[in-house]
């Protein structure tokens, strides 16, 4: 049974490496196959292949409901109903559009929106709307957050921006927006987001502040609605009715078990609904359900059933939730933990368990942060040991009743206003400790060494006397001092990264690097934080030498103090100093300027008598072994003219477009000076520019200039002195992107 059970989860989970699915015929073989195998002694197998034929399928079906290439980028009236909590910040709100219609042909089940200044929209109402619809699109890059991943997970077909509306009609039927108002309403002493976050699941009222904290600390499954929770709160009931039945208070015509367990597993799945029913909820009531029957049975269950019977079934009723990273860390949480007691001789003092239960948590999930790319906690085993009861305890029981209890006057919102101060003495200790140690983005690993940093995880989880367990220190201390492949000398790694509508360009010699621009910020919105950071770590860089920042506008800039506080920066070049942050100390890029690293030559030019931003920016050429990359940031024609003039060196074989490809740049009279192979366009998809403009694109038709474009690439990288071709990131094929790479 168990190896059935095993075998149908893998054929689910394999989903998420398929580089495309396959076809309808083929599925249906394989399932055909898979049903003939499972009477027979090939039983495993074909579980294996009815669990994936069922993962292909529903995937299938997540993609034929994206929005229509033909309305991509469309403004479309449309009517719908909202469903789920509209997330709310400072400039604008995001909500979810259910069975959405237009007359203009049929639209996804379900449409993600965003209006910038719009009005209070609530759960239930119905809305018309005029939105600008989008197919689901990612930025992709070498490390980062694959939000097009994440989107087909939830099953959202297309995204959008709202111009304006009318509701159509008032919410019905949903009972989570008002008490998500009440909460909102009540005084917690500043803490009503946050409470509002652990009640309903309703993140959107926690500050940027705060999540920073939580990740800095390890504690950001404490504001979320985990397992944790859930299951605090069914032992809580539980726990209650076993009490008064011992003091004799229960009454005797009603057995006590069966209603313990009952009002247990009623109280964790009336938590869940409440709070959305996301997957770590779904785990903890699957494996909660499971143990509670068994205990009406009087039979040991053990612990690694229940967790396949929860891993098995949340697959199968959702097999896209593999894509989320909390899918992972949920279930790994758990699997960690059953290792780290399972199995052990003697029985440790409660306070020796709960400290071993910190750092087996911290070390267990290493290997699934490295793979997921996030920042690990060096503060988290500490801060857990302290926060995980003082919420569980404390907080979720006065905030959970004070919840219940609103409607009786004076009882809940004194509840409420205790839980606020209590999270507010959390979250001073959390403060202090992410100051003292801020969050670590270990380096990047390749493939290998991540196998050995897992092995070593876990050896160390081991019972002690395990032959080799002594092994799994050394292997773990690879995530300190991970192998990197080395630069042969005379040549450079470009990477030109995907930031949307903005620049980024890092150059990696041997033994040097430099950052060319740090992409854009809007508002919260920071490249620099959200992509180039965490590229350079994938990197493995923990210093830049040079950052050149071509021009002052926050599309080129926006990201440098992100990157600044994550690395040491030797030195900050820019092509206008004014308008850039004081912390980075910047000196003016000078004309003429030049310099080597590793038998790579690196030369400067701006135009001096520049009076506007985009002319300023400073030039960079670089050269190795005779093939060379211009770097021009959003020079314009007329200083696409001076620099003709200057005698520079302008040949070259690969050229970043200058100004995203805008009209007012890449003169026919530059390009045929710089003659390259390629050009380089860093632009966001769909931005509101018409970057790049059409008659840019026909020039460099005209004159045989291969574009690639970060838009429909992601992430390009060349290896400069080594004349090859140019490599995108949507080369590494994965069935939800579905934007061809074009043949240069």
């Amino acid at each position: 049974m168990r190896t059935r059970m095993v075998a149908l989860a893998l054929g689910l989970l394999a989903l998420r490496w398929l580089p495309w699915l396959p076809s309808v015929w083929l599925i249906v073989l394989l399932l055909m196959a898979g049903l003939a195998l499972l009477p027979t002694r090939g039983h495993a197998l074909g579980c294996f292949l009815v669990g994936f034929c069922w993962a292909c399928t529903s995937a299938q079906w997540a993609l034929d409901d994206r929005l229509a290439p033909a309305l991509d980028g469309e403004t479309v009236w449309l009517e719908g109903r909202v469903v789920g909590l509209p997330a709310v910040n400072a400039t604008s709100v995001r909500f979810e559009l259910a069975d959405a219609r237009a007359r203009r042909g049929d639209l996804p089940r379900l449409v993600r929106v965003s209006w910038r200044d719009g009005p209070a929209v609530q759960a239930g109402q119905q809305w018309r709307l005029a939105v600008t619809l989008r197919r689901p699109t990612a930025l992709l890059n070498p490390a980062g957050f694959d939000s097009q991943a994440w989107l087909l997970s939830r099953r959202i077909g297309a995204t959008g921006s709202v111009k304006s509306g009318e509701m159509l009609a008032p919410a019905e039927g949903s009972w989570r927006q008002p008490l998500r108002q009440r909460l909102l309403a009540v005084d917690a002493q500043g803490r009503e987001g946050t409470l509002a976050a652990l009640v309903l699941g309703d993140p959107s009222g926690v500050t940027r502040d705060d999540w920073q904290t939580l990740q800095a600390t390890g504690t950001v499954h404490l504001l979320v609605v985990s397992g944790q929770h859930v299951g605090m709160l069914a032992a809580m009931v539980y726990a209650l009715i076993a009490g008064l039945a011992r003091l004799g208070m229960w009454p005797v015509r009603l057995p006590w078990l069966p209603w313990a367990c009952g009002l247990a597993f009623a109280a964790a799945l009336g938590y869940g609904l409440l709070a959305g029913f996301q997957v770590p909820v779904r785990r903890a009531c699957i494996m909660l359900g499971m143990a509670l029957l068994w205990r009406l049975r009087y039979r040991h269950l053990g612990l690694w059933l229940p967790w396949l019977v929860a891993v098995v079934i949340v697959l199968l009723a959702e097999p896209l939730v593999s894509l989320q990273p909390g899918f992972w860390l949920s279930f790994s949480a758990v699997a960690v933990l059953i290792l780290a007691f399972a199995g052990r001789l003697g029985r440790l003092r409660w306070w020796q368990a709960w400290g071993r239960a910190q750092w087996c948590v911290a070390i267990g999930l290493l290997p699934a942060m490295l793979a997921l790319g996030l920042p690990v906690s060096l503060t988290g085993p500490l801060a857990n040991l302290v926060a995980v009861p003082w919420v569980s305890l404390g907080v979720l029981p006065a905030a959970l009743l004070g919840t219940a209890l609103l409607p009786v006057p004076g009882v809940g919102e004194g509840l409420l206003w205790l839980a606020g101060g209590l999270l507010n003495l959390l979250f001073a200790g959390l403060a202090w400790l992410a100051e003292w140690q801020p969050a670590w983005l270990p380096l990047g690993v390749p493939g290998w060494a991540w196998v050995l940093i897992t092995l070593g995880a876990v050896l160390v989880l081991l019972p002690a006397g395990i032959p080799l367990r002594a092994l799994g220190w050394p292997l773990l201390g690879l995530v300190l001092y991970p192998p990197q492949p080395d630069i042969a000398a005379g040549r450079v790694q470009v990477t030109q990264l995907d930031v949307g509508q903005g620049l980024a360009v890092l150059l990696r010699t041997r033994q040097h690097s430099l950052l060319y621009d740090a992409g854009p910020r809007l508002g919260e919105n920071d490249m620099g934080e959200r992509v180039v950071v965490p590229t350079l770590r994938r990197f493995g860089l923990r210093k830049l030498d040079v950052m050149v920042l071509s021009h002052a506008h926050l599309d080129h800039v926006g990201g440098a103090a992100a990157v600044n506080r994550a690395l040491v920066v030797e030195q900050v070049i820019g092509g206008e100093t004014v308008g850039l942050p004081a912390a980075l100390n910047a000196q003016p890029c000078q004309a003429g300027a030049q310099w080597q690293w590793d038998e790579v030559q690196f030369s400067l030019w701006r135009w001096a008598a520049a009076r506007e931003s985009n002319p300023s920016s400073c030039v960079l050429l670089v050269q190795a072994r005779g093939e060379r990359l211009l770097l021009v940031g959003d020079i314009d024609a007329a200083a696409e003219q001076a620099l003709i003039a200057s005698g520079f060196r302008l040949d070259a074989h690969w050229l970043q477009a200058p100004h995203h490809g805008s009209r007012t740049s890449s003169s026919k009279a530059f390009l045929q000076q710089v003659r390259p192979q390629g050009v380089l366009i860093s632009r966001g998809q769909g931005n509101g520019f018409g970057h790049p403009h059409p008659t840019v694109m026909s020039r460099y038709q005209a004159l045989g200039i291969v574009p690639y474009d970060t838009a429909e690439l992601g992430a390009l990288s060349i290896e400069l002195g080594a004349y090859g071709k140019v490599a995108a990131q949507r080369e590494q094929r994965r069935f939800w992107r579905d934007y061809p790479v074009p043949a240069s």
